[in-house]
């Protein structure tokens, strides 16, 4: 018990007892070549003729339309237009005009690799008055981009990938953010609910795709400005770091059953973007806003999910294999299960985000009202409201592209049930 104390004292932080994160004496840093996504490239036991048709789907002539629903052509047509700009962006080995810091390496920027899409910035950092000012034009020019939320935190050696995953060589290289880095600004941008309402289908992956490309553009203006103003700027997507722990010190929300991060404004229906730099901004404080008392008595998400992915337990540091994050006590989903399902299916699912109870429209009264009574001692009414009114079965896709036949068939319904009578 000595030796565990002592190990946990060199990980943890005073800014865990505020996000709630415990990091146990087994931590380790995370390698980007176990992120389940990297390993579908090069390990055996995840690479198959599936996983390389999933990711060849997302390029028009490879997509696999058939006559499901959800899974058409125009479905397939949508999603992969909806990814297409972040694709242009991020595939730097099939398109390298954009990249002007690195022009002889093969990248995958916002997924394996920072962004290096910039113009040189200013010679010298603007003399802001104080962080206060620097963070009230950060958050005007972020909410111009159309970024939803944004924190800031202190940059955090420990969530930033030990190595970063490339092709090349042995399947590893150097981290490439300088450590000296001092912040980090955690963007939110939110996905569309009424696609999402049709997962699991190709159609509700444009809501990811175009997710993605609204993140990557933001970020990557938001961090040309800090540069223009004089100061480092890394635009960061899935890259370079773990998300949800820097969200968390963000004051970004807190973490659900499904492993993703709730917040109060989208619940958990948003991408998320990180721009490390080292400009003069206010840190952000972590936030209780009662989602861990929530899920604790709520498993809407792991019963929905098809291939069993999300745990029923309490949080703990249980990990399923090297996909996941050693060392700290969390609710961990199976990163191969949840995959599998999502290379059979040939599209990402986000079935999980559907059912949430937190998913829902917080710029309406009634929304804000139910999440002040889940993060009350009336949870328990307020997962039965939840369960009562909210419609959170899946929408066909044919009622998303044409919803006059949604109408159409709930009155031919209504006509059957009366005869009946």
């Amino acid at each position: 018990m000595g030796n565990l104390k002592k190990a946990k004292s060199i990980h943890s932080k005073p800014i865990d007892q505020y996000t709630g994160i415990e990091v146990t004496g087994d931590f380790e840093p995370f390698e980007q070549k176990f992120d389940i996504y990297c390993r579908a490239m090069w390990d055996p036991k995840i690479k198959s003729q599936k996983t390389d048709a999933f990711f060849d789907g997302y390029y028009m002539p490879h997509a696999k339309a058939r006559a499901t629903d959800g899974f058409s052509l125009k479905d397939y047509a949508f999603r992969n237009a909806a990814w297409h700009v972040n694709n242009v962006i991020r595939d730097i080995e099939k398109s390298g005009e954009f990249r002007q810091e690195k022009p002889n390496e093969i990248r995958k920027e916002g997924f394996w690799d920072y962004y290096t899409s910039h113009d040189q910035g200013w010679h010298e950092p603007y003399p802001y008055e104080n962080a206060a000012e620097a963070t009230r034009d950060l958050k005007k020019i972020a909410g111009f981009c159309g970024i939803g939320d944004l924190g800031v935190c202190r940059y955090d050696q420990r969530w930033m990938y030990d190595s970063i995953f490339s092709m090349q060589g042995n399947g590893q290289k150097p981290q490439e953010i300088p450590k000296d880095i001092t912040n980090v600004i955690v963007t939110l941008e939110p996905m569309d609910r009424d696609l999402i309402k049709t997962v699991p289908s190709a159609l509700s992956g444009a809501a990811t795709g175009l997710g993605y490309t609204f993140d990557g553009v933001s970020i990557i203006t938001l961090a040309q400005y800090i540069r223009n103003m004089g100061y480092r700027a890394y635009a960061t997507l899935n890259d370079s770091a773990l998300c949800i722990p820097l969200a968390l010190q963000a004051g970004l929300g807190e973490v659900g059953r499904h492993g993703l991060l709730i917040n109060e404004k989208y619940g958990p229906r948003f991408r998320i973007g990180k721009i490390f730099t080292d400009m003069p901004l206010e840190i952000s404080k972590p936030k209780k806003i009662g989602v861990r008392e929530f899920c604790d008595g709520c498993d809407r998400c792991a019963k929905a999910c098809p291939p069993k992915a999300i745990p029923f337990d309490a949080p703990s540091d249980h990990v399923h294999s090297e996909s996941n994050l050693k060392g700290v006590v969390k609710w961990t989903p199976s990163a191969e299960k949840c995959f599998k399902f999502w290379a059979n299916q040939n599209t990402d699912c986000i079935i999980c985000i559907r059912t949430c109870p937190y998913n829902r429209d917080f710029s309406k009264l009634i929304h804000r009202l139910w999440f002040k009574l889940a993060a009350s001692p009336f949870r328990g009414l307020a997962l039965k409201l939840d369960d009562l009114w909210m419609d959170r079965g899946r929408l066909k896709t044919s009622h998303w592209w044409r919803p006059e036949l949604e109408k159409i068939e709930k009155n031919d319904h209504s006509k059957r049930v009366k005869k009946r009578k």
